[in-house]
């Protein structure tokens, strides 16, 4: 093919369709795993249809930013009309208590450029101290978080040497960056165990796959784009167009496990990685309900991935037989941003994934022993219309009722678009009970208005019970919405301190329970999209429940039942082990109780 002739610039999977696709599609159905017959066409536009109970207004949420002493931008270099892919990804947002003062700290990746060459480029992170959840400071310079040498997308959270401080990589293209939290306030910048493989990564995940007590690290790859294999995509040479992610081959992703010493060794081989996929998005909790963490992966274009793990660290993947690899019809997906929610209550974790335009977002119930269907047709899903590119995204109960939603970033990643713009709005669906209907926004509000939204990330940065939104975006400023929903129950935040379990306590199933039933959270490595939301959970029960009871079944085996008395909305809870013995860690004086 002529390197030089111009291609589709939409990466609609349905165009051209993959003949194998077709015959998993009957295949699945055959197992029962999707829909008996092929539904109808996604619809193109959809609006918000009141319901009753069902709150529509999403301006609880209020854009915040600027007055709180977060400005910053996440560069992508699209000035320079290279048109390269590299410039469709965007930036991450990470939430989390870097210093440990019991305020969580805001951190975005800065991007990059194009030099004379040409020749890729690297803009510094950001980096906001919380004072007191009342404001930031921008303090990136003094914790040493100052390099400029990756064009920087993702960030991971993990305390991977379990002294108490939260540690970082920093995905990009270029070789990750690995940082070491020092606990004094600043960082210092490890020799990577993958030395210099320059792999272009996007996405990244921290959990603990061998049960050994340290955390693990996953690393998604997307495509081999160089500017060595850039080819000239779009309608003519005046209007050339970013080409899409099916013009490349997708890079093997990458396992890094601990040695329990602080130390990372490359594993990927011995854990039979899958070498087809383009990862975008990664989600490392524990799916099949069995006491370990599996891996789930959001590809771009091909089928993602779930590897199943066997208690012993040891991977299998199982995406196409657990009903997840594809959507209803069979197709791949462009899947980018990636949750679990018990959206059903039924106390198993069902799987959310943001994908392209044309496409339906997936949500995958899980109905149990390792079986999932998609399910976005019968819970309204699909009436969202085809019109979105979903990027960033996360579940949450935002407005303490005790029932999931859902808030997305939408942007486009090419500069043409043909069906959608390429700002778009956000999206914030609320459930209610049957269908994930979509919150109407109200005028002047940030869901109002249109974004190239990428990375999002949920914490609670004000300390006062519930999820506030962090979302970053193309050449725009970061978006810090502070919520201001009325809580409509009675919401308990559980911060787990692991001792035997690693101490992230990733993998960790809490239960709350009341005289109204129960509602089960998990604490999670990676997620979203590029970005890391706050371990912390939120677990809600309806107001007047009665006497509220928390049980916490901990990665290493154990559980422990507590009590909440009336008074009671942050717990505490730091792993008892079962022969009575404690771990000795860094745990520092006053943060949480022994």
């Amino acid at each position: 093919m002529n390197p030089l002739a111009a291609v589709p610039v939409s990466r609609d999977p349905l165009v051209p369709r993959r003949a194998v696709g077709l015959v998993i599609g009957v295949f699945a159905i055959a197992l029962g795993i999707a829909g008996c017959s092929r539904p109808a066409p996604v619809p193109e536009a959809a609006v918000p249809v009141p319901v009753a109970g069902v709150p529509t207004a999403v301006d609880r949420f209020v854009e915040r930013a600027g007055e709180l002493g977060v400005v910053f931008t996440h560069r992508n270099g699209g000035e320079a009309d290279h048109s390269t892919i590299l410039e469709s990804l965007g930036g991450g947002v990470g939430w989390f208590d870097f210093d440990r003062d019991g305020w969580i700290d805001l951190m975005a990746t800065g991007g990059g450029g194009f030099a004379a060459g040409p020749a890729i480029t690297g803009h510094p992170a950001g980096l906001f101290r919380s004072r007191g959840g009342r404001a930031f400071t921008a303090v990136a310079g003094p914790a040493g978080l100052t390099a400029a040498d990756l064009y920087s997308h993702g960030i991971a959270v993990g305390d991977y040497d379990n002294d108490g401080f939260q540690d970082l990589v920093v995905t990009g293209y270029g070789p990750a960056q690995l940082w070491h939290n020092r606990g004094d306030g600043t960082f210092a910048r490890l020799p990577a165990p993958w030395g210099d493989d320059d792999r272009w990564t996007s996405s990244a995940g921290w959990g603990d796959l061998d049960g050994d007590g340290a955390l693990d690290l996953y690393l998604a790859r997307y495509v081999n784009w160089s500017f060595a294999n850039h080819p000239v995509c779009g309608f003519d040479r005046r209007q050339r167009e970013i080409c899409p992610p099916r013009m490349f081959t997708g890079l093997p992703d990458a396992l890094y496990r601990s040695d329990g010493a602080g130390g990372l060794h490359d594993a990927s081989a011995d854990a039979g990685l899958r070498t087809d996929g383009k990862g975008l998005g990664v989600l490392l909790a524990d799916l099949d309900v069995d006491g370990d963490v599996d891996i789930y992966v959001a590809n771009d274009t091909t089928d993602n991935f779930l590897y199943v793990n066997d208690g012993h660290g040891r991977l299998e993947e199982r995406a196409l037989l657990a009903g997840v690899a594809y959507d209803d019809q069979g197709l791949p997906n462009g899947s980018m941003g990636v949750d679990c929610c018990d959206f059903n209550g039924d106390g198993r974790p069902d799987l959310w994934v943001a994908n392209y335009e044309r496409e339906s977002f997936a949500l995958y119930r899980n109905e149990g022993r390792g079986q999932f269907l998609h399910v976005s047709r019968r819970h309204g899903i699909t009436d969202l219309g085809g019109l979105f590119v979903g990027f960033g995204t996360a579940c949450d109960d935002f407005d303490r009722d005790g029932r999931t939603d859902i808030a997305v970033a939408n942007g486009h990643v090419i500069k043409y678009p043909d069906a959608s713009p390429r700002k778009q709005q956000p999206l914030l669906l609320r459930f209610d009970g049957d269908r994930f209907r979509r919150a109407a926004a109200a005028p002047g509000t940030y869901f109002a208005a249109v974004h190239e939204g990428r990375g999002l990330a949920v914490g609670d940065f004000d300390g006062d019970g519930d999820g506030d939104l962090a979302i970053s975006h193309l050449n725009e400023p970061l978006a810090v919405l502070e919520n201001r929903f009325p809580a409509g129950g009675r919401s308990v935040a559980v911060e787990l301190v692991g001792t035997v379990s690693n101490r992230d306590a990733v993998g960790a199933r809490v239960t709350l329970e009341s005289g109204t039933g129960s509602v089960v959270g998990q604490v999670v490595g990676g997620g979203s999209y590029l970005s890391h939301s706050d371990r912390r959970l939120r677990l809600t029960c309806p107001a007047g429940a009665g006497p509220l009871r928390l049980k916490i079944d901990w990665p290493a085996g154990g559980r422990q039942e507590l009590a909440i008395d009336a008074t009671t909305d942050l717990v505490r809870v730091v792993e008892q082990p079962t022969d009575g013995t404690r771990v000795a860690r860094n745990d520092p004086p006053g943060s949480v109780p022994p």
